[in-house]
């Protein structure tokens, strides 16, 4: 029997509860824990916080957040392998092996997460704006879940196309990943990252009422 799609907070929430029951009690980087308590621990958390959270009042189409989701690491290692490629056309055109440029193309990220912040409230900008909490038909064969992640994909790669143009967006996701170990100040990169989505959309942050319309005079 299929859940009703109000029931899903409940449903997710029991699932990350009986997830994390299931982790032997030892730190995170315990050499001494297994596999599958680390995955628990990683479903636990994006789940939480991508799923479970709210942007906005509306913010209630569970199978979005849930497609958005699971095409979170597979979306931000495209955009890193596009923003070092866009970086390299802009500072070594003429394609040079110095140090600096082999730092760059070589890098293979351990973690994603610096950019979590980033993908997430890009994803709840796009279900402020089209995440509709009612489901429509759907006539090709498709299920939601599939055309949800088809359109998620297509605007995350146009939007971030778009932010690739800009060399301070470029520079805040480099110095976040490939330059991460360096930089004291990812915070400040991270701010830069996100200023591009509130002036793009013309949409803020709200301390309490989270995403909402800038009213333009």
């Amino acid at each position: 029997m299929h859940s009703k799609a109000s029931d899903r907070p409940a449903l997710l929430q029991n699932m990350v509860r009986r997830l994390h029951h299931k982790v032997t009690p030892r730190p995170f980087f315990s050499a001494e824990r297994s596999t599958t308590d680390q995955y628990n621990l990683y479903f636990c958390k994006t789940l939480c916080l991508s799923v479970i959270r709210k942007f906005f009042p509306l913010d209630k189409n569970y199978l979005l957040k849930e497609a958005q989701s699971g095409l979170q690491d597979t979306l931000l290692t495209q955009l890193l392998e596009k923003v070092k490629h866009h970086y390299q056309l802009i500072h070594n055109p003429l394609g040079l092996n110095d140090s600096f440029s082999r730092q760059i193309s070589a890098f293979q990220p351990q973690s994603l997460e610096p950019l979590f912040n980033f993908y997430q409230n890009l994803a709840a900008v796009y279900r402020y704006k089209y995440g509709d909490n009612q489901l429509e038909f759907v006539w090709d064969g498709r299920d939601h879940q599939e055309k949800y992640q088809l359109e998620w994909t297509a605007s995350f790669e146009e939007w971030t196309d778009g932010f690739c143009k800009h060399e301070l967006f470029l520079q805040a996701v480099l110095d976040l990943t490939v330059f991460l170990p360096e930089k004291r100040h990812a915070q400040l990169a991270e701010s830069r990252m996100n200023h591009f989505i509130l002036k793009h959309f013309e949409v803020k942050f709200h301390k309490n009422r989270g995403i909402v319309q800038m009213k333009v005079a």
